[in-house]
């Protein structure tokens, strides 16, 4: 539990919860911080802020090569947070709920927008 709570603690906040998003969708290799920045228009500072308290809440690891730090999306630890929350869904037998528990698609219309730091 303490872990789920360290995960969305980190997550509920607008700038940290785009980076996990943009990090999940970058796949396993990652990407820098200066790409991260300027994808999401968020400052080095800021962003420095909000990586490391996602990487406290173990929601992301770091890696450096040569002058660059890349970051990337911890899976293990996002699907250990989607299986604590869904662990007892329908009474520990998601299968009988149907669509009600399976996590819901959006349209490809929707688009990443900048976010405040």
């Amino acid at each position: 539990m303490k872990s789920a709570l360290a995960a969305l603690s980190a997550l509920a906040q607008e700038t940290r919860l785009a980076v996990f998003r943009y990090l999940v969708e970058a796949g396993p290799e990652g990407m820098t911080v200066g790409r991260i920045g300027e994808a999401l228009g968020v400052p080095a500072a800021t962003l420095s802020f909000h990586l490391k308290e996602l990487s406290h809440a173990g929601l992301v690891s770091s890696r450096q090569e040569s002058r660059f730090i890349w970051y990337s999306a911890n899976y293990e630890s996002m699907n250990g947070l989607i299986a604590y929350l869904t662990e007892n869904c329908c009474r520990g037998q998601p299968e009988a709920c149907g669509v009600g528990c399976a996590p819901q698609t959006k349209s490809s219309t929707a688009s990443r927008k900048k976010v405040p730091a």
